[in-house]
């Protein structure tokens, strides 16, 4: 059974830092391109980050040089480290698998998310 699983997130001030980890079942992340999506309040999907299967890692223009993906092949678990944070980084954060494992044909499953709200 295939699950993607997000946790880590919470309150933290503007200018700090948080990791958000998607544990995965069902599959073998290296096997698949996973990416993490995030949703703001009252706004649309935007792609945030991408690992390929060599583990190399590209960025939205919004997060480059602030949040960095991690991941932990021994634990099959991905990361989301997050610094500088931002008040317009308040989303629901999702991690998702690509739909066919080597290329960006869509993301076929999803995780249920978790909330990061960045306000002093």
């Amino acid at each position: 059974q295939v699950q993607l699983v997000e946790s880590g997130g919470g309150l933290v001030q503007p200018g700090g830092s948080l990791r958000l980890s998607c544990a995965a079942s069902g599959f073998t992340i290296i096997t698949y391109w996973m990416y993490w999506v995030r949703q703001a309040p009252g706004k649309g999907l935007e792609w945030v980050s991408v690992i390929r299967l060599d583990g190399s890692s590209y960025y939205a223009d919004s997060v480059k040089g602030r949040f960095t993906v991690l991941r932990d092949n021994a634990k099959n678990t991905m990361y989301l480290q997050m610094n500088g944070l931002k008040s317009e980084d308040t989303a629901v954060y999702y991690c998702a698998r690509d739909r066919g494992g080597g290329s960006s044909d869509g993301m076929d499953y999803w995780g249920k998310g978790a909330l990061v709200t960045v306000s002093s």
